[in-house]
C-alpha cells in the first residue's frame, strides 16, 4: 500500500504570500533615508520659555527657506533674534558655533514679544549659493538682542537643500 500525502491546494499560494510579505517588510528596513527639506524645530529654555520654527523649502521656490518662528514665555516687549549654526560633518552632532542671525533674506529681523512674552516672525533665508542636495547639520537658538543672552536652544537637526 503506497500512501502519498497531498498538500491542500491553498497551502502553496498561502506560503508564497507569506514569503512576499516577509521580503517586502525586510526591504523596507533597508530603504535609503529621505532628505529632510522641512523641519519642525522645537526650542526650549528655562521655566515655561519655548519656541517653534516651522522650517520649510517649497518645490516651487527651492532655494528659499521659510522660517515661521514663534516664541512664548519670554520677557515682555523685548526684541529677540533667531540664530542658526550649521556644519557639514553629518554626524547628528552640531558642533558649529558660527551663529548667523536670521531675518528677511540678508537683513536680520527681530522677534518682538508682546506684553505676555509671546512673539511671531515670518523669516526667510536664501540658500541659492548651495547646490541642491547639499546636506547640513543645523541647530538654532533665540537670543535677547539687547543682552546677547541665549534664552532658547534646539537640538541638532539635519536638512538638505532642495
Amino acid at each position: 500500500m503506497n500512501r502519498t500525502t497531498h498538500t491542500p491546494r491553498f497551502v502553496r499560494p498561502l506560503a508564497w504570500l507569506l514569503v512576499c510579505i516577509l521580503l517586502t517588510a525586510s526591504c523596507q528596513d533597508h530603504q535609503l533615508p529621505q532628505p529632510n527639506y522641512n523641519l519642525d524645530v522645537t526650542l526650549l529654555g528655562a521655566g515655561k520659555a519655548s519656541g517653534f520654527v516651522k522650517f520649510r523649502q517649497f518645490p516651487e521656490n527651492p532655494f528659499t527657506i521659510y522660517l515661521d518662528t514663534s516664541v512664548q514665555g519670554l520677557e515682555p516687549t523685548t526684541n529677540y533674534g533667531l540664530q542658526r549654526a550649521v556644519d557639514t560633518n553629518l554626524d547628528g552632532n552640531c558642533t558649529s558655533t558660527s551663529w548667523l542671525t536670521l531675518g528677511k533674506g540678508l537683513v536680520a529681523q527681530p522677534i518682538l514679544t508682546d506684553n505676555l512674552g509671546a512673539g511671531k516672525a515670518a523669516l526667510f533665508r536664501d540658500v541659492s549659493a548651495f547646490a541642491p542636495g547639499t546636506t547640513f547639520d543645523i541647530h538654532f537658538q533665540i537670543i535677547n538682542l539687547q543682552t546677547s543672552a541665549v534664552v532658547l536652544t534646539s537640538t541638532c537637526y539635519q536638512y538638505t537643500v532642495r
